[in-house]
């Protein structure tokens, strides 16, 4: 039986495309919400999800970040997605004929010079692919979608622009999770992520990552956000360069765990291959 792989939004999404692309094999099933996506892997409906975490032009999912905690997945994958965005128009239409542009408010960032040459005003939608389901519903030649190639294809749109994000390095990265860890070798690159508490002293947060740079290992990803109601307590995201078994992390590990109430480890995964090619 094909495995199954859930994703947040509708059928023609850029997380149904990467799905489609990093997991030919799996079958991809659309959720409503991210926290629906973790509760299918959780419940064995799904084998994994797949969900994005940041794009290189809108910045971070911070919706992922509360969600990861007490999410009771683990990461077991990473995924670069190059993001491409087209104008999707109802047939007939011509860019012209095009006064709004509908689409997932992130996307709408990932376009603002396009739309303001043209003059099209930007309407925020819940998602890129039910924007161009909306447009394709409402046949007004003066509304299109800012959506991808697949939801041209999902919803019969026509492409009235190709490519017309503003930076060509627009990318998002998705984390691959699953109810179960899946470590790769300890001499494969990987990346290993973690969310950690520190206690309350001072300079406690810059004596707990001091073991990361004292054991040569690179912090490439620290959040931040409060817990408990508390405007003095705060907990912490990190991804750090290297394996979980390794001698330097458990070193690192260490010394954060001296300065800190607590560390849940999230996962130990293999880089993407496009982290590789920027090392």
């Amino acid at each position: 039986m094909t495995q199954k792989i859930v994703y947040q939004g509708e059928p023609g999404a850029y997380s149904h495309l990467a799905c489609s692309q990093f997991y030919p094999d799996h079958e991809p099933v659309a959720c409503p919400s991210f926290a629906k996506a973790f509760a299918e892997v959780r419940s064995g409906e799904a084998h994994c999800a797949m969900i994005p975490v940041e794009n290189t032009v809108a910045g971070r999912v911070s919706d992922i970040y509360h969600l990861l905690p007490d999410g009771g997945l683990y990461i077991i994958g990473e995924r670069y997605l190059p993001v491409h965005h087209q104008l999707l128009g109802v047939k007939g239409a011509h860019l012209a004929d095009i006064r709004s542009a509908r689409s997932h408010h992130m996307a709408l960032g990932q376009v603002r010079k396009f739309l303001a040459k043209h003059g099209i005003d930007a309407i925020a939608d819940v998602d890129t692919a039910g924007a161009a389901r909306k447009v394709a519903s409402a046949e007004d030649i003066s509304v299109a979608a800012v959506a991808s190639r697949l939801s041209a294809q999902t919803y019969g749109l026509d492409i009235l622009a190709e490519d017309i994000e503003d930076a060509a390095h627009n990318t998002t990265r998705f984390i691959v999770l699953a109810d179960a860890p899946v470590l790769p070798k300890i001499d494969v690159p990987s990346v290993s992520s973690f969310v950690f508490k520190v206690r309350s002293v001072p300079s406690a947060l810059y004596k707990a990552l001091g073991g990361f740079a004292s054991n040569g290992l690179n912090l490439t990803k620290l959040e931040s956000y409060m817990v408990g109601g508390s405007f003095t307590a705060a907990q912490f995201y990190a991804d750090v360069e290297g394996h979980i078994d390794s001698p330097n992390m458990k070193n690192a590990l260490e010394e954060l765990a001296f300065f800190s109430e607590n560390i849940t480890h999230l996962g130990t995964y293999p880089m993407d291959k496009a982290r590789l090619a920027k090392a």
